[in-house]
């Protein structure tokens, strides 16, 4: 491999793997124009097409599949190695990239990454917030964060914090002509505000336990958003029941500006956990994460 090409190769490893030319430029921090530009001389000094372009999308052709899967982690090794021998300087360095659910990434991540961030200022860390189950292997992220239930078994995780708890609220005025549900089954009286997410079949269905039994309930209403924020402010609007994590509800418990209906058929489930994969080497910057966020009893 000539020396000038390298940077061509890491070029196409990012588009190939965003499927986004627009995408990849913001991650190698260059125009978009410039990258088209050299997966073209790319392609032209392979004599072959790597990727198929539209006006829309970015498809990696069968060649351009063969070239990623060789050559993508070999690249991915020597950014590991490099990163980890950051260590041997005096200051930890380097970028930690976290994907994780909004509601997790706000209460647990940033709070106890933030302080980090002061203490060691050559650590760079990136928090996507995303209800997907992302593969973090094959989209380079670091760790990931999801509840304790969902995590792959061949991952390493850890426990973020104490189980969670969700509740089930709506505001004063939603019940002025409106009886307050029992069971989860009389959920089908009331509106109720939903919750899209991309690894639920478009909705999320709520979920019930008491005494060993366990009810998943599709819910309808007439409002549906794909953030908590919204979903809490809808209901303080008294729009509907909304279905959501206690600690994000708690302060309008307490001033009465929510009402908590179904609280005993929901008992605390699995907490959030960070996981990350085995087999790669972690960085000293990834290990201060780790530590700053572990949950201590």
């Amino acid at each position: 491999m000539r020396r000038k090409n390298i940077s061509d190769y890491q070029a196409f490893i990012a588009v190939a793997r965003e499927q986004s030319f627009t995408k990849a430029a913001a991650q190698l921090g260059v125009s978009q124009s410039a990258l088209s530009y050299t997966v073209r001389t790319l392609e032209a000094h392979l004599g072959l097409r790597l990727l198929t372009r539209t006006t829309r999308s970015v498809a990696v052709t069968e060649a351009g599949e063969r070239l990623l899967m060789r050559i993508g982690p070999h690249f991915d090794g020597i950014e590991q190695e490099i990163a980890a021998i950051s260590g041997l300087r005096d200051k930890p360095a380097g970028l930690v990239r976290i994907t994780a659910v909004e509601h997790a990434a706000e209460t647990l991540l940033w709070p106890k990454l933030a302080p980090l961030l002061r203490n060691y200022p050559d650590i760079n860390i990136e928090i996507l917030s995303d209800y997907g189950r992302k593969d973090i292997v094959a989209e380079r992220f670091d760790a990931g964060v999801r509840l304790g239930e969902q995590v792959n078994k061949d991952m390493i995780s850890m426990p973020l914090a104490a189980d969670s708890h969700f509740a089930v609220v709506g505001a004063p005025a939603y019940f002025t002509d409106k009886n307050r549900p029992l069971t989860p089954h009389d959920l089908s009286a009331h509106s109720c505000i939903r919750l899209r997410l991309p690894t639920h079949g478009g909705v999320y269905s709520w979920q019930f336990y008491q005494h060993g039994n366990e009810i998943s309930v599709r819910v309808e209403g007439r409002a549906t958003f794909n953030t908590l924020r919204m979903m809490r402010q809808a209901a303080l609007d008294g729009l509907g029941l909304a279905y959501l994590p206690l600690n994000e509800v708690e302060p309008m418990l307490n001033d009465g500006h929510l009402v908590q209906v179904l609280g005993d058929w929901c008992p605390p489930r699995p907490a959030y956990h960070l996981y990350y994969p085995s087999r790669r080497q972690h960085s000293p910057a990834f290990m201060l994460v780790l530590e700053a966020l572990r949950y201590r009893r």
